[in-house]
């Protein structure tokens, strides 16, 4: 058997290890080292692979924005951020129609930005305005659906930890695809908004409104989020402006989090270690992963199917938006079964240079931030897709009287929504790059 043909076989005996309920991270791993084994009919080569493999993997000081993002989200919790988020937007739209689902979506989307996990944001976000939309009579299938959907701009608003292992795999600059995230970041919002909206008037039963605030009572609440509003200029900011680094923004990220956490008396030794904690095991996992996905990339180097799966599309003859397409249907495929950081590990290292081969009239490196922007999108869209969308499952534990049918029915306008900002966004590649010179 063939070099390839055992690469290609591999993709069946890894999903079936996913599919029995190993952990990703090791199901590459072993599928890998096993490759490596088979192949060279001698366990010395992937056990001297082992050796350096780890290093190699996470000697990139890049990697450590991804602790870092994860503690200042933990930071920002204790620190009552996110409460406040939710009540400010909700002083301003609550008394519209659908106006507490909306100020949700926009609460995510405020702490998405100091925020690089989708998971966090939407597990912060569902403990906070999951009770207050149930108060205030939203049905439980949207309340649900609203805040998963609302939880994937965690991974889309900058800073995000995905588009960090996205920039890494692919050699890209961070801050410019921080800066090409804003404007679909934005849209996602508001597409997000537009469909509760719709909702809310195709079902008026489902969903109450809260009572109007006045005027000073808003402005009062409004002030309560200006430390969501400084750490994030002072992350984005500094990082745009070259004060530093994205790694070392992510640092004073979590310092400052930290700091205002200890002035609204939210941080303790307590919290403090339980943020650690908590972070320590989020960051083992995503390496984990991170360091199965680049032992099983370097067996599927080795084998050579990442060059003759680009070799036989570009012999197809299509043109390069069809083969665009046709990888991101792939992903919402994988999505239904896979989480977003195993696709971009598994995936980018096969699909980016086939990318990079294709002409679609402009630069090598927009093309690699258009291209990364659009999978984190359709990456994000399979955390709201049934029957393994990661935020629905953590979204709806938080109400066990919600049927979890009900959240898959209430969910799919939301993917909708997603579906008709990819078509966009494949449309017209200028609103992913206007802000990158």
């Amino acid at each position: 058997m063939s070099n390839l043909a055992i690469g290609i076989l591999s993709f069946p005996v890894l999903l079936g290890l996913i599919f029995v309920r190993v952990p990703i991270g090791l199901s590459m791993f072993v599928t890998g080292f096993c490759g490596y084994w088979i192949i060279d009919g001698s366990s010395r080569i992937p056990l001297a692979q082992l050796k350096n493999a780890a290093y190699s993997t996470f000697a990139s000081e890049a990697l450590a924005v991804v602790p870092m993002f994860l503690l200042m989200g933990y930071f920002a919790t204790i620190g009552g951020m996110s409460s406040a988020l939710f009540k400010a937007a909700a002083a301003f739209v609550g008394h519209r129609k659908g106006g507490v689902g909306i100020a949700a979506v926009a609460s995510c989307a405020g702490f998405g930005a100091i925020c690089g996990s989708s998971l966090a944001t939407a597990a912060t976000m569902g403990r906070v305005a999951l009770p207050e939309l149930k108060r205030f009579g939203y049905d439980g299938g949207i309340s649900t659906a609203l805040l998963a959907a609302g939880g994937t701009l965690g991974i889309l608003i900058p800073p995000s930890v995905v588009l960090v292992i996205y920039a890494i795999l692919a050699e890209q600059n961070i801050a410019k695809l921080f800066l090409a995230a804003f404007a679909p970041g934005i849209l996602a919002a508001i597409g997000y908004m537009i469909v509760i909206s719709i909702y809310v008037r195709l079902y008026p039963n489902r969903a109450g409104t809260a009572e109007r605030i006045n005027w000073p009572d808003r402005f009062r609440l409004l002030l309560g989020v200006w430390p969501v509003l400084v750490v994030f200029l002072a992350v984005v900011g500094g990082i745009y402006g070259g004060v530093f680094t994205p790694t070392e923004g992510a640092a004073v990220g979590a310092l400052g989090t930290g700091l205002i956490a200890l002035a609204n008396r939210g941080l303790n030794f307590r919290t403090l270690l339980e943020s650690f904690t908590s972070t320590a095991r989020s960051t083992a996992m995503i390496f984990f992963i991170v360091f199965g996905a680049a032992f099983y990339n370097g067996f599927l180097a080795r084998t050579r199917v990442p060059q003759a799966l680009s070799e036989w599309v570009l012999g197809l003859g299509l043109a390069p938006v069809m083969v665009l397409v046709l990888i991101l249907l792939i992903y919402l495929a994988l999505g239904c079964v896979m989480d977003s950081l195993s696709m971009i590990l598994l995936t980018v290292p096969i699909f980016f240079p086939m990318m990079m081969a294709l002409d679609f009239g402009m630069s090598q490196e927009h093309v690699a931030i258009w291209f990364g922007i659009l999978v984190l999108i359709v990456v994000e869209t399979g955390l709201i897709t049934p029957p393994v969308g990661m935020n629905l499952f953590i979204i709806n534990a938080m109400d066990r009287a919600t049927p979890m049918t009900s959240t898959y029915k209430a969910v799919s306008f939301f993917v909708l929504s997603d579906m008709v900002r990819v078509a966009i966004l494949v449309a017209f590649p200028a609103i992913t790059l206007f802000l990158i010179p």
